[in-house]
């Protein structure tokens, strides 16, 4: 969002006023918009909101809300207010055309940010890498080793009613070039030439001041260690059975000491039973209708389920492990105190399903959900019988018989568990179900203030959590998982719900590699199965098009039959599957 907008920190302030209009169904959504599309699109740096007034949709009320925000921000920050800029008098030439006032050049001043203020700190912590290094820093690594140099916290707000933190600063430094931001899905930052310079005029004010910068205190950066606790194996996706015994299995030990002055831990970090909630999380889109977008949340309220509302990257619904302490994971570097758990439901009404299959979304949807690490996938399909009026003569009986081919392809070869329900009333029973069975599983209370549960199982399932640290795309995340599933596969092993979301973020994740295989399933009959075969032989746009650029017109038509007759399973890849992908990409001019 912010990358390409000449003025990110306003922009961001306009983004947060217009989710809390949509969140609230308030009529300022047209008036917040407008904004932020034209904030956007400005190519101009303002250095005060007043100057806004000249982009279309801001008036003087929004430019004088920005500018206390503005206010707010460098107060907290400890940041100079930018004045108003002043246009001073204009003079007139002799042909009567207004001239600009001449300035007198100002000799740049170095930049010197105020004293344990939050651009402060950052420049410090990431004065702890090796000059030389290109490694860069992780947000919640960096946060770690800056929040000793810093009055304000990187992870909180100053009061509920804000919703900037000291690391909001982070955008000054870049924008002013001092430190560099690289690095998907996980943004890595660095020390530009720049930042160094002013680093080690930093490091010069310090206490004992040597190459090496010396946390304030030891009690102020110390981290405890990682505690111990039991594990339960994971059971296999419930059906609409009742609540059951969890078998229990081997106790796993997770072990670390390591300070804040090192890399922080890099084995799991172990949540141990009582010390975590387990909450049900619910996509802002899963509504009964536009006009009932409440449905669904307050129908699982009165089962005594009360769940998280909020934008899911993947999934509809999923459950997280939440901290009763909140700074219990800040501690050890990460960021938040929720913690994805190995369960997640995407959930369809049967006209959806066949409107996704139909247009390979279901497909899409399936390949994602395979990368993401999720052990236990849970397709809740809903109204079994196809009804909808907009199927014609005989439609009814082939989009059932698409809808159950699918189906069995999801349970079969793709082994997720599937549910059917007869309605929204019976999925949510099911859901608020599932809630309390986890509950049982984790010997978790149902709400932070609650004690944990005692006698519903005899050891609960302890959660162990990935450091971030350790992850640097989602091919290392997946190979890490793999890992230690194969350690122990009672441990139920997770990352932050913030480092989930950056994983598996459509925007934030797409390589090359997905961006083909993305391509290649927009065709019909073009499974995620078949479009990796076809992306093994030919990794790029490039290489499939040059191999049938290398062909001749009339033998293009067989490649893929040729290559990948019995590659894909059982099934194999046509003729006229073949003629259909070399009409699209075997077309030559």
């Amino acid at each position: 969002m912010s990358e390409e907008c000449a003025n990110p920190l306003l922009l961001g302030w306009i983004k947060e006023w217009l989710d809390q209009a949509r969140e609230r169904n308030s009529k300022g959504v047209t008036v917040y918009k407008k904004a932020y599309e034209s904030m956007k699109a400005c190519p101009l740096a303002f250095e005060h909101p007043s100057q806004a007034q000249q982009l279309n949709g801001l008036g003087p009320k929004l430019c004088d809300r920005l500018t206390e925000k503005l206010k707010a921000y460098c107060q907290e920050n400890g940041l100079p207010l930018p004045q108003v800029p002043s246009q001073g008098k204009k003079r007139t030439s002799d042909t009567g055309v207004a001239e600009q006032p001449t300035k007198k050049p100002r000799k740049a001043k170095p930049y010197v940010p105020t004293l344990r203020s939050g651009p402060y700190a950052l420049l410090l912590g990431l004065a702890t890498q090796d000059e030389n290094s290109d490694q860069g820093m992780t947000k919640s690594h960096l946060i770690e080793v800056a929040q000793p140099y810093c009055d304000s916290s990187f992870t909180a707000p100053p009061d509920p009613s804000k919703f900037y933190t000291a690391w909001n600063s982070m955008k000054t430094l870049i924008q002013k070039d001092l430190v560099t931001e690289r690095g998907r899905p996980l943004r890595k930052y660095a020390l530009s030439e720049e930042g160094w310079e002013v680093a080690k005029r930093i490091q010069k004010t310090l206490p004992g001041a040597s190459k090496n910068i010396a946390a304030p205190t030891e009690s102020s950066s110390r981290i405890q260690p990682t505690q111990m606790g039991p594990a339960v194996g994971n059971r296999s996706p419930p059906g609409d059975e009742d609540d059951g015994d969890v078998v229990i299995q081997a106790q796993p030990t997770s072990f670390l000491g390591q300070s804040a002055h090192t890399d922080g831990p890099t084995e799991p970090i172990t949540l141990p039973p009582g010390s975590f909630t387990i909450e049900l999380v619910l996509d802002t889109r899963e509504v009964r209708s536009k006009d009932d977008r409440d449905y669904i949340a307050n129908e699982l309220i009165k089962k005594g389920i009360t769940p998280q509302v909020r934008a899911l990257e993947l999934g509809d619904i999923m459950w997280v492990a939440k901290c009763r302490d909140p700074a219990y994971l800040t501690r050890y570097g990460e960021e938040g105190n929720e913690v994805m758990l190995d369960w997640i439901v995407e959930r369809k009404r049967l006209d959806d399903l066949i409107g996704s299959i139909k247009d390979g979304r279901f497909h899409e949807q399936k390949f994602r959900l395979k990368r993401s690490g999720i052990k236990n996938v849970i397709y809740l399909i809903e109204e079994f019988s196809v009804t909808h009026a907009d199927a014609g003569p005989g439609s009814a009986a082939k989009y059932q018989e698409m809808a159950a081919s699918a189906i069995a392809s999801t349970q079969v070869v793709n082994g997720y568990f599937l549910k059917q329900t007869r309605s929204l009333d019976d999925s949510i029973r099911y859901l608020a179900r599932m809630t309390r069975l986890l509950r049982k599983m984790y010997g978790a209370q149902d709400s932070p203030n609650d004690e944990p549960q005692s006698g519903s199982t005899s050891s609960p399932t302890s959660v162990a959590v990935v450091p971030s640290r350790r992850i640097s795309s989602i091919k290392s995340y997946l190979s890490l998982l793999d890992d230690l599933r194969a350690k122990d596969l009672s441990v139920t092993y997770g990352v932050t719900f913030s480092t989930f979301s950056a994983l598996a973020s459509k925007s934030n994740t797409l390589t090359l590699r997905d961006v083909f295989l993305k391509m290649l399933m927009c065709m019909r009959q073009v499974t995620g199965e078949r479009a990796m075969a076809i992306q093994r032989l030919w990794p790029t746009p490039r290489h499939l098009v040059e191999a049938y650029m290398a062909l001749e017109p009339s033998e293009r038509e067989t490649l893929m039959s040729d290559k990948l007759h019995s590659v894909v399973g059982r099934k194999t890849f046509g003729k006229v599957l073949s003629k259909k992908i070399a009409e699209v990409w075997g077309e030559s001019g």
